[in-house]
């Protein structure tokens, strides 16, 4: 918000001499009202004022507000003595909330306190009460509520007051209307008048008037802006459709006066745009809750605290044919308008209004029109923010709306039916392009056409230059049906490269749209394909423009005419093989299959084939070191017997076959340590050549 209070402060200074050119300022008296002279609204729900006025010497002025207004103001009122003098002070009735406001008065009583309520809130309080012929003065001790029995069984209840009287006696009456109290003390009854003095305010709380206080000594002028909550401005458009020459664009905007002003003879623009914005309430005084803290024993511590276009192709040459008025690219004359602090204004043509109903019974009328009306601003985008500057001013009183213009062009349109696969029929719509330098902002769109009404639809923002599809009515002249054929090829494409195998097949899907024209005039149909990710039309098939969700074709069918549109679209889909990975099985599949030609198939056999004996070699080696690990445990075996003799003669015999067992196993463990090295050996060279052919096989096929 302070950047957009930043920015609306700029427009004020920028802007402040064309308001002072168009109408004068007027001057103001003493403490007089300073007058609504500029309003720029936005589609946030937020708008602009300005109040501007001349004003001499020390003179006050009053702006009014209502509550709901004053947040948005203290938020972002700016106030500027445009002049030799200086602003001294802004004050207004700030209201606390009744309840705070309440709760500092001696009476401890509520907001909506009955009669007994507010009664017993002035216990102990020096009373005069009379009911009837008797009556007594003294203070008052309660307020009780009492039952005695009445008919049926049933109790009846009422309020009991009871008052010690000067004398000591305590006396008691009934509250009944023919009660009277009177308060016998004169500090009381003042807040009893103040308590109702508040009361009566809450009547009163809607309205907030602030008052600027200024100090100078020559005539001066004076600018107060501030933005506030307002109603969404709403955009409605009619496109007429002449029967020659290009269609005309009349845009409108609905805007409602609900700040509780009138707006006389103001410069009214229109923000198609949302700058941030919020509600803070800072109207309302704000308390902290303060801890309550004991009192200590001891010493103790203190305690702490339609879619729009996403690619375009240019158009075939045939497509000109269906343009309605001309060739497109043309941008209407007209006045070039000023930017207005950054944001984008165009200058609309007063009395645009005049020869709508009769234009529409005589084309010709219609052309006229269109080239001696028009006139468009110059224009400027600054982010996403443009403007819709009104060229005269206008009078929209407090509580009431308009229906104010706010363009009025030339635009390029063609005439097409369209069909999309959600849609139960086909529609009339316009392709229209935005040849303007305006952004047409969103809303409703009503279509005249032959002398009478055509249909009517919405339409988002359009930027300029865009193209956009604006369906309006049903085309009962068309048919379209749409038939599908899937065809799930086989592998089109291998590339071997890095050790990599990469098999790429394409799933085909065939869509044929028959149109057929059972009308007695040529159609321009636009048929909308579905845009689905992961797949691409096939070679040689061009959309005229694709939206996020959809490729559009155009084609044109002639009267009691039938026309076919094949549409073809690929599916790639790629499977990933580690060359290190592939065995004598896949190939074999791969083989079946032909999903590999016979170049790749050799290229692939030798490397299985160096692979395998590479496998053969690990094979070996792993037979080679289980043999070393049997003999290491027969050995272990033997040193263990050896230990357990104790060197007698008959045990003798087997010290000696026990140590020639060693012998032999030890040397087969000498031998196996020598294959295994070769085996080794052997083995790295294999796998370096498995390598190096992996490695440098680069390869590239089509099936």
């Amino acid at each position: 918000m302070r950047t957009l209070v930043c920015s609306l402060l700029f427009l004020a200074c920028q802007c402040f001499g064309q308001v002072g050119s168009a109408a004068s300022p007027p001057k103001l008296e003493s403490a007089a009202r300073l007058p609504v002279t500029r309003v720029i609204l936005y589609k946030n729900g937020v708008g602009y004022f300005e109040h501007a006025g001349r004003i001499r010497g020390k003179q006050n002025v009053n702006v009014d507000f209502t509550t709901a207004q004053l947040n948005d103001v203290l938020k972002s009122l700016t106030v500027l003595d445009l002049g030799k003098g200086r602003i001294t002070g802004v004050s207004y009735n700030s209201v606390a909330p009744l309840g705070q406001q309440l709760g500092g008065l001696r009476l401890p009583v509520g907001e909506n306190a009955s009669e007994a309520d507010f009664i017993a809130a002035l216990r102990g309080a020096r009373l005069e009460v009379r009911n009837g012929e008797s009556s007594a003065t003294g203070r008052l001790l309660s307020v009780d509520k009492k039952e005695v029995p009445g008919k049926d069984d049933k109790k009846i209840t009422f309020n009991e007051l009871s008052v010690v009287s000067d004398g000591g006696e305590i006396r008691s009456f009934g509250l009944t209307p023919a009660t009277s109290v009177r308060i016998m003390e004169r500090d009381l009854n003042d807040e009893v008048g103040h308590y109702l003095h508040l009361i009566a305010s809450t009547r009163d709380r809607d309205v907030r008037r602030m008052t600027i206080s200024t100090a100078g000594d020559a005539e001066r002028r004076l600018l107060v802006s501030y933005i506030s909550e307002v109603p969404v401005w709403k955009c409605t458009y009619r496109i007429v459709m002449p029967p020659t020459g290009k269609p005309l664009l009349q845009g409108w905007a609905i805007v409602d006066n609900t700040v509780g002003e009138d707006w006389s003879n103001v410069e009214l623009s229109l923000v198609a745009g949302a700058p941030q914005s919020f509600v803070q309430e800072l109207s309302q005084p704000y308390y902290t809750r303060r801890p309550v803290v004991p009192l200590p024993e001891n010493a103790m511590i203190t305690p702490q605290t339609h879619e729009a276009t996403l690619e375009e192709s240019p158009p075939p040459a045939s497509a000109a044919a269906g343009v309605v008025g001309g060739v497109p690219g043309g941008v209407p004359g007209g006045q070039m308008g000023g930017v207005i602090g950054g944001i984008m204004s165009s200058t609309v043509p007063s009395g645009i209004t005049a020869g709508i109903e009769s234009s529409v019974n005589n084309g010709e009328l219609i052309a006229d029109m269109i080239e001696s009306g028009t006139e468009v601003g110059g224009s400027q985008e600054v982010g996403d923010l443009f403007e819709y500057k009104l060229k005269d001013h206008v009078t929209i009183r407090k509580n009431q709306s308009a229906l104010v213009p706010i363009l009025q062009m030339r635009i390029e349109a063609e005439k097409v039916s369209v069909w999309n696969p959600s849609q139960d029929c086909v529609l009339r719509a316009l392709w229209v392009t935005n040849n303007s330098d305006l952004t047409l902002d969103g809303g409703s769109f009503n279509i005249l056409e032959g002398d009478a009404f055509a249909g009517e639809g919405l339409m988002d923002p359009i930027k300029p230059g865009e193209k956009r599809l604006l369906s309006y009515a049903a085309d009962l002249g068309l048919v379209v049906d749409a038939k599908e054929k899937d065809d799930n090829r086989k592998v089109t494409k291998i590339v071997i490269s890095h050790g990599v195998m990469v098999q790429t097949r394409a799933d085909r899907q065939e869509r044929t749209y028959t149109i057929r024209n059972r009308d007695h005039s040529p159609r321009n149909v636009v048929i909308e394909h579905p845009a689905r990710p992961g797949w691409k039309l096939e070679d040689g098939q061009t959309p005229d423009e694709t939206s996020a969700s959809f490729h559009r074709f155009r084609l044109t069918v002639e009267p009691k005419k039938t026309a076919t549109l094949k549409i073809v679209e690929l599916h790639p889909v790629s499977s990933r093989w580690e060359l290190t990975n592939i065995t004598d099985k896949e190939m074999t599949y791969f083989a079946e299959g032909k999903m590999i030609t016979a170049e790749v198939e050799q290229a692939l056999r030798r490397v299985v084939t160096q692979k395998n004996e590479v496998a053969s070699f690990d094979a070996e080696i792993g037979s080679r070191k289980a043999q070393m690990v049997s003999l290491s445990e027969d050995q272990q075996r033997l040193r263990e017997n050896l230990k357990a003799l104790k060197g007698s003669a008959e045990e003798k015999a087997l010290v000696e076959r026990y140590a020639r067992e060693l012998n032999t196993q030890e040397d087969r463990v000498q031998a196996f340590q020598k294959e295994l090295g070769d085996l080794h050996q052997k083995r790295e060279a294999a796998q370096r050549t498995l390598n190096e052919m992996i490695q440098g096989l680069q390869l590239e096929t089509t099936i």
